[in-house]
C-alpha cells in the first residue's frame, strides 16, 4: 500500500486501488497524500443502488466518531463529488432516526443547522434508511459507525434475498418453470444488487485518489473498484473538490 501511495504522491500514478486493511490504508493515505485545505478528516464514500438509480453514501467506517463540523464537511464533499460524477444539483440529506426537526442526536442537529446555512449545497433535510433506498436523496451523510453497519446490513440483505429466491424457484416443478421464464429479469436484478457491482469506496478529502476495495472481492469486484478510480481520474476529482471547497468551507 505504501509503495502505491508514494507513486500517487510523486505523480507517477494517477490513483491507488487497494484491498488491504482499511485502517492502515486510511492512515497511510493521510500521512503521505495529506488532506485538502479545510478538511479535517477524509471520508469513505460509495454508490448505493436505489429505486431511482444510486445514492452516494458517506462515511462508511473511516470515522466512527464525528462532530457536527465533520458531518458538514462530509456533506459538502459528497455534494461536490456527486456533481463531478454527473449529478446536477445533488440533493443532500442527513441520515437520521426520523425526518422531524426534533429527532436525532446533538451532532446531527448541529450539522443540520450548518447545512441549512450553507450556500451552494442543496440540503433537503433528514432522511431515514428506507428513504435512502427509495431514492429520495442523491447524497446521504452519516458517521462511519452508522454508515458501515448500514452498508454491511444492506449487502447481507441482498445476499439473503437472492438465496431465498433461488431456493423458492427450486422448490417444485412449477416453481422451476416460473423461475426459468423469469431468469432474464432475475439476472438483471441480481446484477443491480450484487455488492461486487458497487465495490470500491473512495477516500474523499485527500490530495490524491484512493479507492478501497473489499478484501474478499473477486475479479468482478476489483474491476468495479478500478472503474471508480478511473472515473475519478478522468474527472480530476481532488482538484475539483479543492476548487469548490474554497467557496463552501
Amino acid at each position: 500500500m505504501r509503495v502505491a501511495l508514494e507513486l500517487v504522491r510523486d505523480g507517477k500514478a494517477h490513483a491507488c486501488v487497494s484491498a488491504g486493511n482499511t485502517g492502515a490504508l486510511m492512515a497511510l493515505s493521510r500521512y503521505l497524500l495529506k488532506t485538502l485545505p479545510g478538511i479535517d478528516r477524509p471520508a469513505m464514500v460509495t454508490a448505493v443502488p436505489t429505486q431511482t438509480g444510486h445514492c452516494h453514501l458517506l462515511d462508511l467506517g473511516a470515522n466512527v466518531d464525528c462532530s457536527a463540523e465533520h458531518l458538514y464537511q462530509f456533506a459538502v464533499m459528497g455534494a461536490v463529488a456527486a456533481e463531478a460524477l454527473g449529478k446536477s444539483n445533488p440533493r443532500v440529506a442527513l441520515l437520521n432516526v426520523g425526518t422531524e426537526d426534533i429527532k436525532g442526536n446533538q451532532q446531527v442537529k448541529l450539522a443540520a443547522s450548518l447545512l441549512q446555512q450553507a450556500r451552494g449545497v442543496n440540503y433537503i433535510g433528514y432522511i431515514e434508511g428506507d428513504g435512502l433506498y427509495r431514492g429520495l436523496a442523491d447524497v446521504v451523510v452519516c458517521d462511519g459507525f452508522v454508515g458501515n453497519i448500514l452498508l454491511k446490513s444492506s449487502e447481507g440483505l441482498a445476499a439473503m434475498v437472492a438465496a431465498r429466491l433461488e431456493e423458492l424457484f427450486r422448490s417444485s416443478l412449477p416453481a422451476k418453470a416460473v423461475g426459468l421464464m423469469a431468469m432474464p429479469f432475475l439476472r438483471r436484478l441480481r446484477g443491480d444488487l450484487t455488492p461486487s457491482q458497487h465495490n470500491g469506496a473512495s477516500f474523499l478529502g485527500l490530495q490524491g485518489i484512493v479507492v478501497k476495495s473489499h478484501g474478499s472481492a473477486k475479479e468482478e469486484g476489483i474491476q468495479s473498484a478500478l472503474r471508480r478510480a478511473l472515473l475519478e481520474v478522468r474527472e480530476n476529482l481532488p482538484q475539483r473538490l479543492h476548487g469548490r471547497l474554497e467557496h463552501l468551507l
